[in-house]
C-alpha cells in the first residue's frame, strides 16, 4: 500500500489564504489607465512589489487570482499607483523606480553595475564595460550582458553556431600551426588549418554580431518623448537611452533635460525601437 504523500504546509496555507479585504478596496479605486502600482509593506511602507500595466485595475486583480504571490500580499499593507499618459511612460518609471528603491519581490531590472558588451579591435572582439566608455555614443558595440562572463558565454554561443574557430576569437589559446581540437571533431569550419580563409570566418562572426549591434543615440542632445491620453499628456525626458524624467510642458522638460544623463541598459531596450522607428511622437529640446 503505497504511503500518503507528505503534505506541503506552504502550499496549503497559500492556496487557503483569503486575502485582505483592505486590498480589494484599494484595487476597486484604482484607474484602469497606463501607470505603475507599488504594493508597500509594514516596516517603514518599504515597497514591495513594483510593476506596470497599460490597464492598473485589471493587473492588480491578476495578482488576487495568483497563489503564488500570497506570500507577498500576506505582507501588503497598502496599494498606491501613478498614472502614465501611455506604455512608454509606464515601461520608464517602473525601471527607474525599482532601480532606484530595490523592492524585494522585483527580481529583475535592478541596477547592473557590470554592464559590458562586445566590440571588434584589431579583428578580435573584446568585452567593454560602460564604466569605461560611452555605449550611447561608442560605435560597433555588439550585445548587452551583466557580466564578462555573460559575453563570453554569448560569443563562445555564435562560434558553435556558425562553427567559427575559437583561437581567432580569444576563446582559445593555440600554439602556432596547430590546430583546435573542434575542428578535428567538425565544430570548427577549419580556418585554423586552412580549410577556410580567414575572411570567410570573419563574415559569418559580422552577420551574426549584427543582430547584437546597439545602435548610438541618433540625437545630439536630450529628447522627449509624447504620450497622449484624453487630458493626460506627458513628455517623458531622454538623453543617451536613459530616462530622466516626465513633464506636462516644453518648459518643465528643458529643465529635466540638463540633468546629466549616462547610458542606461534598460532605457535602451524600452526606446531604442519606438525612437529608431519614429513610432512615438518626438519633441526637440
Amino acid at each position: 500500500m503505497p504511503l500518503p504523500r507528505r503534505r506541503r504546509d506552504d502550499f496549503e496555507e497559500d492556496r487557503l489564504y483569503a486575502y485582505p479585504q483592505h486590498l480589494r478596496e484599494a484595487i476597486e479605486d484604482a484607474p484602469t489607465g497606463a501607470g505603475v502600482y507599488v504594493f508597500h509593506g509594514q516596516e517603514g511602507d518599504l515597497p514591495l512589489y513594483i510593476g506596470k500595466s497599460v490597464n492598473i485595475r485589471a493587473r492588480l486583480l491578476s495578482h488576487l487570482r495568483t497563489p503564488d504571490e500570497a506570500r507577498m500580499l500576506r505582507q501588503t499593507q497598502r496599494i498606491s499607483h501613478i498614472r502614465t499618459a501611455g506604455e512608454i511612460g509606464a515601461l520608464l518609471l517602473e525601471a527607474q523606480m525599482i532601480k532606484a528603491q530595490h523592492p524585494l519581490f522585483n527580481q529583475k531590472l535592478r541596477r547592473n553595475k557590470q554592464l559590458c558588451s562586445l566590440q571588434i579591435k584589431q579583428g578580435v572582439p573584446e568585452v567593454v564595460y560602460s564604466k569605461d566608455i560611452d555605449f550611447a555614443s561608442a560605435p560597433d558595440l555588439y550585445g548587452l550582458f551583466a557580466s564578462r562572463h555573460a559575453a563570453l558565454d554569448a560569443l563562445r554561443g555564435i562560434a558553435d553556431q556558425q562553427r567559427l574557430c575559437y583561437a581567432p576569437l580569444g576563446l582559445e589559446k593555440l600554439p602556432p600551426g596547430k590546430a583546435c581540437f573542434r575542428a578535428a571533431i567538425r565544430q570548427c569550419a577549419g580556418v585554423c588549418r586552412g580549410d577556410e580563409t580567414p575572411q570567410a570566418h570573419n563574415e559569418r562572426l559580422f552577420t551574426s554580431l549584427l543582430a547584437l549591434r546597439v545602435e548610438c543615440w541618433p540625437y545630439g542632445g536630450a529628447m522627449g518623448l509624447v504620450e497622449r491620453d484624453g487630458e493626460l499628456t506627458q513628455i517623458h525626458v531622454v538623453n543617451h537611452w536613459c530616462y530622466l524624467g516626465s513633464a506636462t510642458t516644453r518648459e518643465e522638460a528643458r529643465q529635466l533635460s540638463t540633468v546629466a544623463a549616462g547610458f542606461d541598459a534598460d532605457g535602451y531596450k524600452i526606446l531604442c525601437r519606438p525612437v529608431l522607428t519614429h513610432s512615438v511622437e518626438l519633441m526637440p529640446l
